[in-house]
């Protein structure tokens, strides 16, 4: 079923890409609405919205700490595209959200972040804040508690979401293997 999401999310916006080339990242310019939403910011605390980040590229990923693989991979090649551009990263926020606020405290989620980069912020909101905002990007997710011997699991999206200074949504992806592409993309939203 995750599978069938993903296909059937990148399917959406696949036409978007069309009329505008050269990103690695799916062009999805119109497509989703612009950055909005009310959460904790790990760090220090603070309740913050999307105006935080204003004249920022922002990159929205939804994970949880306890991830086994896709969560620390996407986080660590986020630090490599951080990494590749130098000086120019003072200008990039990637934006952690937690789909598991039950086991991610704020110093668990901070301490997590800031072993990929000082510029990733683990954000936690309310059940409802959470819905609201996978809901807005049309991000899946699910808990299930552990039970009857059956393990305590997370499903979650694996959807990049990136977003101009301006907070426009404009480019997706499901894959950040290749950094120097990624940094690429983004060096032309800070440039825009």
């Amino acid at each position: 079923m995750w599978f069938r999401a993903t296909v059937a999310f990148l399917s959406l916006f696949a036409l978007a890409a069309c009329g505008e080339s050269g990103w690695h990242a799916t062009n999805i310019t119109g497509a989703m609405p612009p950055l909005e939403f009310r959460m904790t910011r790990a760090h220090d605390g603070a309740a913050i919205g999307a105006d935080a980040y204003e004249g920022k590229v922002a990159i929205l990923y939804f994970g949880y700490t306890h991830c086994p693989d896709i969560c620390p991979t996407t986080l660590a090649n986020l630090s490599d595209v951080l990494e590749r551009l130098g000086h120019l990263r003072q200008h990039v926020r990637v934006l952690f959200v937690t789909v598991d606020p039950d086991r991610d405290t704020l110093p668990i989620l901070d301490d997590y972040t800031k072993a990929f980069a000082p510029e990733i912020d683990g954000l936690r909101g309310s059940d409802d804040a959470l819905a609201a905002l996978a809901r807005r990007y049309r991000v899946a997710f699910g808990v299930t508690p552990a039970q009857g011997g059956k393990p305590y699991t997370v499903m979650h999206s694996d959807a990049v979401f990136f977003f101009d200074k301006t907070g426009r949504a404009r480019l997706v992806t499901t894959s950040t293997a290749d950094t120097a592409a990624i940094a690429g993309d983004v060096k032309r939203l800070i440039s825009s």
